[in-house]
Order: C-alpha cells, then sequence, then structure tokens
C-alpha cells in the first residue's frame, strides 16, 4: 500500500537522511556513553555513573524515536555500525580517558548533534513535516540541555 501523509516521495527521502544522520550521531553518543559510565573512575565516580545511565537510557529511547520516524516517512532506517559510523559526525573513542575528557567528549557530541537536529528540522520545515520537526525539535532541547549539564561540570 503506498503513503500518502502529504509529503512527496523525494521531500521525505531527503528528510529521512537528515533523520539518518541524527540517528546515527544518537546512537554513536549513546555507545560512547554508555561505554564511560561502565569505566569512569575518580573522585566524581559516583554522580558521573549514575549521570551517565540517565543519559545512556535517554539516547537509547531516542534512537528508537528516531528511527521510528524515519519509518513513518517510508524509508529504511539505518542500523549497522558501519553505516552509522559513515553517517555520524561523532568521534570514537578506543581508550579510556579520565573523567574530566570524557566529560568533555560528551559535550562535544552533545552539541554535534544540536547541529544535526537543527539542520533536521530546517530539512523538514520546507516541505511542510510538522511531525518530524516537533520530534526533532524535542531531540534538540534535550541535546542542548545535556551538553549544558555536563559542561558545567567542567567549570
Amino acid at each position: 500500500m503506498s503513503i500518502s501523509i502529504g509529503i512527496d516521495k523525494k521531500d521525505r527521502e531527503a528528510i529521512a537522511k537528515h533523520l539518518s544522520k541524527l540517528l546515527a550521531d544518537t546512537y554513536s553518543l549513546y555507545l560512547k556513553t554508555h561505554s564511560f559510565h561502565w569505566n569512569v573512575t575518580g573522585p566524581q565516580f559516583n554522580s558521573l555513573h549514575a549521570m551517565f545511565e540517565v543519559q545512556y537510557n535517554e539516547l537509547w529511547l531516542a534512537a528508537d524515536e528516531v528511527a521510528e520516524r524515519i519509518r513513518t516517512l517510508d524509508v529504511s532506517a539505518p542500523g549497522s555500525y558501519s553505516q552509522f559510523g559513515k553517517l555520524t559526525s561523532i568521534k570514537e573513542e578506543a581508550g579510556v580517558p579520565e573523567w574530566k575528557e570524557m566529560v568533555a567528549q560528551l559535550v562535544e557530541g552533545h552539541e554535534i548533534a544540536a547541529h544535526t537536529a537543527r539542520e533536521t528540522i530546517k530539512a523538514a520545515d520546507g516541505p511542510g513535516d510538522e511531525g518530524t520537526a516537533d520530534m526533532v525539535t524535542g531531540r534538540l532541547k534535550e541535546h542542548e540541555k545535556t551538553a549544558w549539564m555536563l559542561r558545567s561540570l567542567l567549570k
């Protein structure tokens, strides 16, 4: 059955391309945050361990929401490490940095995701995809807030 939601196929595919990048950023940030949760040490251990857990759980749910929006637009969502690696702008961390560097990397990751979200909103606005714009606006606010909270730890 064909899709008829008021957005033509070309526009849905263009929006889904932006959403796929947001999904890749979200999943990459999820993996990094979860790794840092497992590996954090130092005087901030208790607070960071708990904070990172809240953050990676939120990112896990966000990834599902973004992927389902892609599917709502009748486009296949990326779902492999290689696909995410090609789409994300978030740098992978292969080692275990000290806690301040972990926090700095997560600030950077959330700021990157915020930029991706802004670009996605712009792509959705043109063809009138209010559903995507609304969902991604929520994601943008969450990334900005999380970046602010993490950045505050470094002052």
